[in-house]
């Protein structure tokens, strides 16, 4: 490959560079030097977030095995050093945690599909036919989402125009509903890995790949849907279909495609990024890999042989740009950049923003009310490996709501923040609660099983082969403390469980009382998780989070 392929041709640093004036423009975040012939367009794991939000990067995100110390398995000040980003600066503000809530007072809110359009529209004038493309989470995770079972963000997608999309939330709407949205999809529906669960065969409704000619280029973009979707969740939702990872058949998917006559391969997935990068290790012949499902955001491309992965980030925070050079049937170079979408910074485009008001209109009192806020120094976040204070709040409000001695709350990575001394609105509880199947259980379980439980879940997110993390982040638990050790072996990570209201060790014979959400079995019975939480904070008032140190963490 040429020198022009370089991963340092990224253009990020101009931005970070910007710090000391805090003058940031429109102009500067889009700046690019227009490169070769084909440009790619990326958004993912949006989760039904149209309006600008807060959005806080993960503290904790440790790789395992070969991934460990490995990007985007470094975070904070370590993040930095690794990109060369200023302490203080947007770009640090955007991709790190460090003094997150006094950086938001003064970047702002991040996101807003309006904001988004306004970049994909800049992107075209420049190289218009450049091809949009959706990983997937885009269907789920807000009130107006579940309400119209997708229909919002279908309906402001189509105005973006994207070429084509690939799933994994989309899926708990029932298969029923994804089939009637996507039979409407004016672009489209891609996953090689999608099958018929009967047959064994292709599902025909989502096609494995489709060729675009951009540029004077034959381009194939091949979907790859979230492989592990009846683990993750509920099978019964969506029986007829069978995903997996399928690395024999994108081969021959890949195989086809360049037998077709295409020059260029772009990999649409919502693998996540350590499955990613194992694929592209086994798979010979793709040139991109545009990745989803872990929301992580990497101002530059990790390239695995010839192969290149793009991250870019999560909740309508980031859009990547990939300008490539596509000559006599190779790729010969890339220029990529992240893009930041500072909400204030970026004028909305005004046909998006009405669109996505008329979504809204008929919930608009609903969003809006006020349900408490948090105090001067609760900063409510979600992401990173073992807790986040939104996930405690959570856990609270099952401990607290259903009379447990013990919460579960999944490890999802989806959820914006809320600042310090900020209210939380209806809307807000919602953003980190909406699913299709969000009722609160209340279940005996004894010691021994919630051991196991705790076991199958970090072997899911801490087991050395990528092919074998099926999951989030660790569930998060409330009224029990506990110490992981993330360099052993499955069966043996989890150790010294302890009630916390006693500072009893957890007999593995005895039944303890436990109240958690979305469990992925059918029939599960109780309230929703939403009316629990906003149950809690109302007589709260004013939320107050405390550090958690109930988990210990070894082997980092």
């Amino acid at each position: 490959m040429a020198a022009s392929a370089l991963v340092g041709a990224s253009g990020f640093g101009n931005w970070a560079r910007l710090a000391a004036q805090q003058s940031l423009t429109q102009d500067q975040l889009l700046e690019f030097d227009t490169y070769g012939n084909v440009s790619l367009i990326h958004v993912t794991d949006i989760h039904a977030q149209l309006k600008p939000i807060f959005f806080r990067e993960p503290e904790i995100n440790l790789g395992i095995g070969d991934a460990r110390g490995q990007m985007p398995h470094v975070t904070g000040a370590d993040f930095r050093k690794a990109y060369g980003i200023a302490d203080g600066s947007p770009s640090a503000y955007a991709l790190t945690y460090n003094d997150f809530s006094s950086l938001a007072r003064s970047y702002g809110r991040v996101g807003g599909l309006d904001r988004v359009s306004t970049v994909i529209n800049a992107i075209r004038a420049d190289r218009p036919d450049a091809l949009l493309l959706d990983g997937g989470d885009t269907w789920h995770g807000s009130y107006t989402c579940y309400h119209s079972q997708g229909q919002d963000m279908v309906n402001v997608m189509n105005a973006l125009k994207p070429d084509a999309m690939t799933f994994h939330w989309e899926f708990t709407l029932g298969s029923d509903r994804v089939n009637e949205i996507v039979e409407e999809l004016p672009y489209a529906a891609l996953g090689q890995n999608i099958f018929d669960s009967e047959w064994d065969e292709p599902a025909e409704l989502f096609k494995p790949y489709k060729f675009f000619e951009r540029g004077g280029v034959k381009v194939a973009v091949i979907g790859q849907a979230f492989p592990y979707m009846p683990i993750a969740n509920p099978r019964w939702m969506f029986p007829e279909y069978s995903f997996g990872i399928r690395d024999e058949n994108m081969q021959a998917m890949v195989d086809e495609v360049r037998g077709m006559g295409a020059e260029c391969v772009v990999v649409l997935s919502h693998n996540g990024f350590d499955v990613d990068k194992k694929m592209a290790s086994r798979v010979s012949g793709i040139d991109v890999i545009l990745s989803g499902h872990t929301h992580d955001a990497l101002p530059e491309p990790v390239l695995v042989g010839q192969t290149y992965i793009i991250a870019s980030g999560s909740n309508g925070k980031f859009v990547s740009r990939v300008d490539l050079d596509v000559r006599d049937g190779k790729m010969m170079g890339l220029k990529h950049k992240l893009i930041p979408i500072f909400s204030d910074v970026i004028a909305p485009d005004p046909m998006i923003t009405k669109l996505i008001d008329e979504q809204r209109a008929p919930h608009k009192a609903q969003l809006e009310e006020v349900i408490g806020h948090t105090d001067e120094n609760s900063l409510l976040y979600r992401r990173g490996n073992f807790n986040g204070t939104w996930d405690d709040v959570i856990c609270d409000a099952l401990l607290s709501e259903r009379e447990a001695d013990i919460a579960m709350s999944p490890g999802v990575r989806w959820g914006p923040s809320i600042l310090p001394g900020q209210a939380i609105t209806r809307e807000d509880i919602w953003n980190v609660t909406s699913m299709s199947y969000g009722e609160a259980y209340r279940t005996e379980m004894t010691g021994e099983f919630i051991h196991v439980i705790l076991e199958d879940v970090a072997d899911n997110l801490f087991n050395p082969d990528p092919y074998y993390q099926q999951g989030g982040d660790m569930v998060r638990i409330g009224g029990m403390g506990y110490r992981i050790d993330v360099t052993k072996p499955q069966g043996k990570r989890i150790s010294e469980l302890t009630l916390l209201k006693t500072g009893e060790k957890i007999d593995p014979s005895k039944t303890y009382m436990v109240a958690g959400w979305a469990s992925v079995n059918e029939g599960t019975e109780g309230p929703q998780i939403w009316d629990v939480v906003e149950s809690h904070i109302r007589k709260q008032g004013t939320v107050s989070v405390s550090p958690n140190t109930s988990v210990q963490v070894a082997g980092v």
